[in-house]
């Protein structure tokens, strides 16, 4: 049953929200999508989007590609926004949607850096963000998924890390590299001594997935699961207004990573991902197959894992070499 229509703006975005709430959407995501809302209401003079339909959403998409020259994944999740709006909250079905123009997203080739290259940029970092990149090459993990981690996902027995809530809401299984696990058992016990202060100060509560924290009570002041790479103070929950320790924020690694490609001299544009692409490549070179990697990685189809032979220049399990080779 349709719900009624909305008397003001604010009420419209209330209903976003608790739509995309109620489908789990993260909240990265709500925001991005409040704000594609916000804009495109903006952009229409601030009419409701019930008086606006297909012709709208193309004009602004087009405004997007054309004159803002926003790149193809933008304009989609601009797009992935709107459709959103009109099929969940305003129960509208778009008249001609298929007429809606859906940007082409270009296939690039990912950076990857050698393993000296790799060498070279760590020996440029130090501290918590050393020990994070040194997780992110040494796992495949991507950036926040590092972050991410609690005390409980990393097995010092069993020498591996799980991966909870990945990409696709999945949840996977990596290794533990051996030659990071003392320099990450001395920071755990640093995060464990940071996590007992706040205990001693009335805080130490992290934030828990689904309904955990009503369901166990004290659950979120476990030392089990406190992050790994925890934020050096205490923030506002957006969420709940709790105060709480909440992960390392990932801009800070984002720097630090980037600085130490400066340091290092190299000429790739590298950043936090780049250590993921190089993750797999340097099994693909190792000789570990192809399968293995993609479940390592957490990737829903192997073409997806593929692109990593670029780097290996093999077809069908045997090196292609240049004619041009053979002259000399």
């Amino acid at each position: 049953m349709p719900l009624p229509a909305p008397t003001e703006t604010v009420t419209l975005f209330g209903r976003v929200r608790a739509e995309l709430r109620v489908r789990r959407y993260s909240l990265r995501t709500e925001e991005a999508y409040l704000g594609w809302i916000r804009r495109f209401v903006a952009a229409h003079h601030k009419r409701h989007p019930r008086e606006l339909g297909t012709i709208e959403i193309s004009s602004f998409l087009s405004e997007l590609a054309v004159r803002q020259k926003v790149s193809a994944s933008t304009q989609n999740q601009a797009l992935a926004a709107l459709l959103f709006l009109y099929k969940h909250v305003l129960k509208i079905k778009l008249v001609e949607e298929e007429m809606i123009v859906r940007a082409h997203k270009p296939v690039r080739l990912p950076t990857v850096l050698t393993k000296d290259e790799v060498r070279a940029l760590l020996r440029q970092m130090h501290g918590v963000p050393r020990i994070a990149a040194l997780i992110l090459y040494g796992t495949g993990t991507r950036l926040l998924e590092c972050l991410r981690l609690r005390v409980k996902d990393v097995d010092f027995g069993l020498n591996q890390i799980i991966i909870r809530d990945g990409k696709g809401q999945k949840d996977r299984r990596t290794m533990l590299p051996s030659a990071v696990k003392a320099t990450l058992r001395s920071h755990l016990q640093t995060v464990k001594a940071l996590h007992e202060q706040d205990l001693r100060e009335g805080f130490g509560d992290v934030w828990l997935p689904e309904a955990l924290s009503r369901k166990y009570v004290g659950l979120g002041k476990s030392w089990a699961w406190q992050y790994v790479f925890p934020a050096a103070k205490r923030g506002v929950d957006p969420l709940t207004g709790s105060i709480r320790r909440h992960h390392l924020d990932e801009t800070l690694l984002q720097r630090a990573v980037k600085l130490a490609v400066q340091k290092a001299k190299l000429t790739k544009h590298a950043s936090c991902h780049t250590l993921r692409h190089s993750f797999a490549t340097h099994l693909l070179q190792d000789g570990y197959d192809i399968r293995t990697i993609q479940e390592l990685l957490g990737h829903r189809d192997v073409a997806t894992t593929m692109i990593y032979t670029h780097v290996l220049n093999q077809v069908g399990g045997r090196g292609v070499k240049s004619p041009l080779d053979s002259l000399a």
